[in-house]
């Protein structure tokens, strides 16, 4: 193994992979060896075990893990222009190789290695390396961008946008399923097969979901992006708010090797409302993204959008049809609209006998007791199924 000062050197010509040295741990390991090539040996230990302790943190202590994982998802010049279908110059290319055998050498480090020359060593905590080949696994992960992404996107699979409109990875998404989810199996089957169809590179259409509270617009949505995202599908919520982010957000995903769905829940605009306008300009010209790797997916409850007065029904036939016409136009920008009704009698206790089945609940007076709770709570829904059951559970303890 190379002397320190060759190694702080090499992790210091990093260019490609330059935002890892800002990372831990190889910013703590790069404060560490700095000590050692300096002899500056009042901060060695301190140092030290700030690096181990910023590896336990990121990989529970396992070097090549760490640096393998952070190497293969790195947003960085050279992956951003394979993600467009660009081929990189060839000093970026050399400049790749170089830096991968760098990597390859940290990830290869020991306690042994580091704590050389050092009396006392077995007061320092260690480390271990699972064995990598980075120069290998760099170029198949290259080959899968579409699925796997970079950055971010690679980091998790659902998404927000914070308050400054930025992307913020959701660190304990619901994890639902589709299996999950009982009825509304053709509506279902629509939004699945355009979401299929986004990933698959074909036309697909932005999509509204509306309907009554509680059919299980949303959760339709959130058990696609968990079931898919190993296809390479991204969802990112944002909030009516936030509409305004928009024009930049998708400015910043067009070139992304990824597909994506932006989500607004719960969608409704009060006249005069400038998200309106800014949501209607986002989806003008056409419901549909050919080949696009963006699609917006809004659910509501209402099935145009808009709340509308009574007064707007007021005036000339003119201006009545003015009106009535601007309160359709933007559901009418979705090209799939799929509407989710609360489900009738029958079939609010079949989701209700299904979803006992699976918690294992067997009572003659299931489904009376059912029926007493969805009046209580306002009609039938499936949320009011899932409750009942999650109730049920709840009452009969462990």
């Amino acid at each position: 193994m190379e002397p320190f000062e060759s190694l702080l050197a090499r992790l210091n010509t990093l260019t490609i992979f330059r935002p890892l040295l800002s990372q831990e741990p190889l910013q703590s390991l790069r404060a560490y060896l700095e000590c050692r090539a300096w002899g500056d040996s009042r901060n060695t230990a301190a140092s030290y075990a700030a690096f181990v302790s910023a590896l336990y943190a990121a990989s529970e202590g396992d070097i090549g893990r760490c640096v393998l994982g952070q190497a293969l998802a790195a947003d960085t010049p050279y992956v951003r222009a394979v993600g467009r279908g660009e081929k990189p110059p060839a000093c970026m290319e050399d400049c790749l190789n170089r830096e991968l055998r760098i990597l390859q050498d940290a990830a290869e480090l020991t306690p042994g290695y580091l704590l050389d020359g050092l009396r006392n060593q077995d007061m320092y905590p260690g480390f271990y390396a699972t064995e990598i080949n980075l120069p290998a696994a760099y170029p198949l992960r290259l080959a899968e961008l579409n699925r796997f992404g970079y950055g971010i996107f690679a980091q998790a699979h659902m998404f927000y946008l914070d308050s400054g409109g930025g992307i913020a990875p959701v660190r304990r998404p619901d994890p639902i399923l589709p299996g999950d989810l009982t009825g509304y199996q053709r509506e279902r089957d629509l939004v699945f097969g355009n979401i299929r169809a986004l990933l698959a590179g074909r036309p697909a259409a932005n999509m509204l979901l509306s309907g009554d509270a509680g059919t299980g617009k949303s959760s339709t949505v959130k058990a696609a992006g968990n079931a898919l995202h190993s296809q390479g599908l991204r969802v990112i919520e944002l909030h009516r708010s936030q509409i305004r982010h928009l024009p930049a957000l998708l400015d910043e995903l067009a070139e992304n090797p990824l597909k994506f769905i932006l989500f607004i829940d719960d969608l409704s605009f009060q006249e005069g409302d400038e998200g309106y306008n800014a949501l209607k300009a986002a989806l003008e010209g056409s419901a549909a993204a050919p080949g696009g790797n963006v699609i917006v997916c809004a659910t509501s409850n209402r099935r145009h959008l808009v709340k509308e007065a009574f007064a707007n029904r007021q005036g000339d036939d003119v201006h009545r049809g003015e009106s009535m016409q601007e309160t359709v136009s933007l559901s009418e920008r979705f090209g799939l609209h799929v509407t989710f009704q609360k489900p009738d009698k029958a079939g609010y206790l079949h989701i209700v006998r299904r979803l006992a089945a699976q918690r294992g609940l067997d009572r003659q007076d299931l489904e009376a007791q059912a029926e007493r709770f969805a009046l209580a709570r306002g009609g039938r829904s499936p949320r009011a199924a899932r409750q009942f059951v999650d109730a049920l559970v709840s009452a009969e303890g462990p």
